[in-house]
């Protein structure tokens, strides 16, 4: 099948997956195959220690414009169960993002709206370009401005005012105002963002595979620890795990020698 057909293009190599959202000219904008490759590809990563980072992007001037309307222009109005499964299909690519064990860097082009934003939201570090923007735009279109993880996750990331600002008037976040509020990592320009995600994929490689899982898995259940006590105890629990994998004496060693770290198995 040509790139052009696959909505989803995938290359996994020397423990990196590399997802093209790849509906260009319709802005990456989700459609059932779309939705279904994203969804299917985050939940089948739980069990595969041979993808250790995930970096995602979308193919030509725009990261996701969000829901394809188009696509469902001539669709037959549904009845609320349909249309709930419709929902679930798609908000459970965000919980998949979020509970697969491999970090996730997102290369942010253009529009990431809609249910692009909940992509970008779900992925653990932003990254964009600066003709970069990211919106609620589900408000737009007549629905509450709070979906696909957008009420969870823009007020733990930027604060309650300006995700009310967001989420109630559909507002445009550029890329400026992004980088000052800490939501993205880095504006530069493309060249600039994937020398940056090389640099962060070559820097978790070279941790050992079991310390990068329980750091993504420990830092997504401490977001919502209730108090300082619960967080410490999942750092200790986390801690001990580590030092009894089999990679922790070749990381000691590695640092010590100053040299790179050559891990065995991941646990």
């Amino acid at each position: 099948m040509a790139d052009q057909e696959q909505p989803l293009l995938i290359d996994e190599r020397d423990g990196v997956a590399r997802l093209t959202m790849n509906r260009p000219g319709r802005l990456n904008a989700l459609n059932p195959g779309l939705t279904d490759a994203l969804r299917t590809y985050f939940q089948g990563l739980e069990d595969r220690a041979d993808i250790r980072v995930v970096v995602l992007r979308g193919a030509g001037r725009a990261y996701c414009a969000g829901l394809d309307l188009k696509d469902r222009s001539g669709a037959a109005p549904r009845d609320v169960q349909q249309s709930l499964a419709g929902q679930k299909a798609i908000r459970d690519i965000m919980i998949a993002m979020r509970e697969c064990p491999q970090p996730i860097i997102s290369i942010v082009e253009g529009a990431a709206a809609g249910g692009g934003l909940g992509i970008a939201l779900a992925s653990d570090i932003r990254l964009c370009t600066p003709e970069a923007r990211f919106n609620a735009a589900f408000i737009k279109i007549g629905v509450s401005g709070c979906d696909m993880g957008s009420s969870y996750f823009l007020p733990r990331l930027l604060g309650a005012s300006v995700a009310a600002e967001m989420l109630l008037t559909g507002r445009f976040l550029h890329a400026d105002r992004a980088y000052a509020l800490g939501f993205v990592s880095k504006v530069g320009s493309v060249e600039e963002v994937e020398a940056e995600a090389q640099a962060l994929v070559d820097e978790m490689l070279a941790i050992t595979p079991l310390a990068l899982r329980l750091t993504k898995d420990c830092m997504n259940h401490n977001i919502d620890a209730p108090g300082l006590r619960a967080a410490i105890a999942m750092e200790d629990r986390n801690q001990i795990l580590c030092t009894r994998g089999p990679d922790f004496g070749e990381g000691i060693s590695a640092f010590l020698e100053k040299r790179k770290p050559v891990y065995g198995k991941a646990s």
